[in-house]
């Protein structure tokens, strides 16, 4: 089953804790519904950050995302992975994640996800060969500031993230530090990241106090 056989990006890590049940927060008004992307992009709007740098945002793509948020949460193997440095600490990365890749010759953990990634990958000229889901089960999960490390092997790479369940703040902001764009991504948000963003600037997904659910990211890379 394809369950078994995703592969996982160690990096260095030790993948450890299993977490088979996930605690489902807010629903979205229109996540019930059968899901279903919006192939026009109608509400997609681009916004440059720099001479080298742009992000699109298209507010709830992907209809039905509810549904799509339980079955990747029932059937993904979701674990934590173990043995991160993080400044001058090693800890345990505080949120989930599974990964999956046409290398695997496994079809999409979903099947909608391999209309979503070749839409996608026609759209945005990129193969789009893999796809990452990191789960954020509540406001304690959280990722720092960083640029996606492929970027050390593929010149300006975009990097297309479909968000489902609760909204969380997705931030942004020139490398090395300054002030920071923020965007609330969650309920079947499409948010694409193109140009020089991971070269030239940083994302993270904070720590937030109230949480009125958990978040999955969906991200779509070439590798």
């Amino acid at each position: 089953m394809w369950q078994r056989e995703l592969q996982w990006a160690h990096d260095r890590a030790r993948i450890e804790h299993v977490f088979p049940r996930v605690v489902v927060g807010q629903r979205s008004l229109f996540g019930s519904l059968v899901p279903e992307f919006d192939a026009s992009f109608a509400e997609l709007t681009r916004l440059d950050l720099d001479s080298r740098t742009w992000v699109d945002h298209a507010p709830g793509w992907l209809t039905g995302s509810d549904h799509l948020f339980d079955e990747l949460t029932a059937g993904l193997p979701l674990r934590q992975r173990t043995g991160i440095k993080m400044y001058d600490h090693i800890v345990d990365e505080p949120r989930l994640s599974a990964w999956w890749s046409v290398a695997s010759g496994q079809p999409e953990p979903a099947t909608i996800l391999r209309e979503i990634r070749l839409l996608l990958a026609d759209r945005y000229e990129e193969p789009f060969d893999s796809i990452g889901f990191n789960l954020y089960r509540d406001g304690n999960d959280s990722v720092a500031w960083h640029g996606d490390r492929h970027r050390h092997v593929v010149t300006d790479p975009v990097i297309a993230i479909l968000s489902v369940g609760a909204p969380r703040p997705l931030k942004l902001r020139p490398r090395g530090g300054g002030s920071s764009l923020s965007w609330p991504l969650g309920h079947g948000d499409l948010f694409v990241m193109g140009g020089a963003c991971q070269h030239e600037w940083e994302h993270t997904v904070p720590k937030v106090r109230l949480s009125s659910g958990a978040r999955l990211s969906i991200t779509f890379r070439s590798v």
